[in-house]
């Protein structure tokens, strides 16, 4: 049997459950300082849902490239995980106990379009000249290797004042160029090598930093630049970083840090191939699953792991359903099977979608012998 089977019309209530019912009333009110002409007063929320997460600052501001990242990368897998994946890489260096979260206020959008582009488009663009090549010899001798940048900033309070206490920055590169061989022709594919990504990565991160120096605001606050090697556009699970470094203040970067992360399609050869046991415990889950619906045949699942070991196994089921009775029955299955076929050592979620809506959620967390249930309201 599940831990608790519970029906909320707001995600909101799943914090109360959860424990996380501390009091709102010890809000901090403070100057924000921009070190620009105008400072402004902002709230310091009291809750901190956990140690993972960072206090963020109301009225929350959006980044200043806001809906870059829409058009820049190619799949919404990548687009979520591009900024998730820099927050774990800068609690390394910024830890939520001391830091406070804000969206990136300094990289402006036109100067980020300005970046992205060409050298011979625009003065300021960091990937390489096309100048008098065809689609297939940009592909060879000058593909584009950077297609955004997301920034975050990181501040620090001090008496009655807020300011920026450090910056992190991810480079989002190619790992497949796509080019046409003709206006309007059928579009190729020129796979890039972890040489040359890693390679025009770092140089580009360089400069990145040095122009950000420029900003009198980030000229002596430590700066964490990580590369992020964005997945094909047909891939289903998002890329990851794979390595970053840390600009002390007033400094450009240095030393590298490489990073083992990846998310592995379940089922699937490349995780029949690296994760045997658990493709087979994953597959043996889906043909019970698919027991219950004899015609169904579409669960998948991601599976994060860092440094080779499974950090979390994320499973979605998308599925009809036609009543209240039918949504409870087929979750509370689903429970004893995550039960009887997941060990008390993994870190699993399971998303129960129909067409139009979210139908239920299950979280299994390590040491847990029975999963968590909510079942939204109808």
């Amino acid at each position: 049997m599940a831990k608790k089977l519970i029906g909320m019309s707001s995600l909101i209530l799943l914090l109360i459950v959860s424990g996380c019912t501390p009091s709102l009333d010890k809000e901090t009110e403070v100057i924000q300082d921009t070190e620009k002409e105008t400072t402004k007063t902002v709230v310091i929320p009291s809750l901190q849902l956990d140690e993972t997460y960072y206090r963020t600052l109301q009225p929350y501001e959006e980044s200043a490239s806001r809906g870059l990242v829409v058009s820049n990368l190619a799949t919404k897998y990548d687009m979520k995980e591009v900024e998730n994946g820099l927050l774990r890489i800068s609690r390394n260096e910024f830890s939520p106990d001391t830091y406070l979260f804000q969206e990136g206020q300094y990289l402006e959008g036109s100067m980020l379009k300005d970046w992205l582009a060409r050298s011979n488009q625009e003065e300021g663009g960091l990937n390489p000249s096309d100048e008098g090549l065809t689609g297939e010899e940009k592909a060879k001798k000058a593909p584009v290797y950077i297609t955004h940048i997301v920034e975050q900033n990181y501040l620090k309070q001090e008496d009655n004042t807020v300011k920026v206490a450090g910056v992190s920055v991810g480079l989002a590169l190619n790992s497949i160029y796509y080019y046409q061989k003709e206006q309007y022709g059928a579009w190729y594919e020129e796979p890039l090598s972890q040489a040359q990504i890693e390679e025009n990565g770092k140089r580009i991160a360089e400069e990145v930093v040095s122009r950000m120096r420029k900003d009198e605001a980030l000229a002596n606050v430590p700066i964490v630049v990580g590369l992020f090697k964005q997945n094909s556009k047909n891939a289903v699970v998002p890329g990851t970083y794979f390595t970053y470094s840390v600009a002390p203040g007033g400094k450009n970067v240095s030393d590298w840090k490489q990073i083992n992360e990846e998310y592995i399609l379940f089922p699937s050869g490349e995780s029949k191939e690296k994760y045997r046991d658990l493709d087979t415990i994953f597959r043996n889950f889906k043909q019970d699953v698919e027991m219950y619906f004899p015609n169904y045949t579409s669960i998948i699942g991601t599976g994060y792991f860092k440094d080779d070991q499974l950090q979390k196994l994320s499973i979605n089921i998308p599925i009809q359903f036609y009543g209240t009775a039918e949504i409870i029955g087929f979750t509370q299955y689903l429970a004893g099977l995550l039960k009887d076929h997941f060990n008390t050592s993994l870190n699993i979620e399971v998303q129960v979608n129909s067409l139009d809506r979210a139908e239920a959620l299950l979280i299994k967390k390590p040491g847990d012998e029975d999963p968590t249930v909510h079942i939204y309201s109808q």
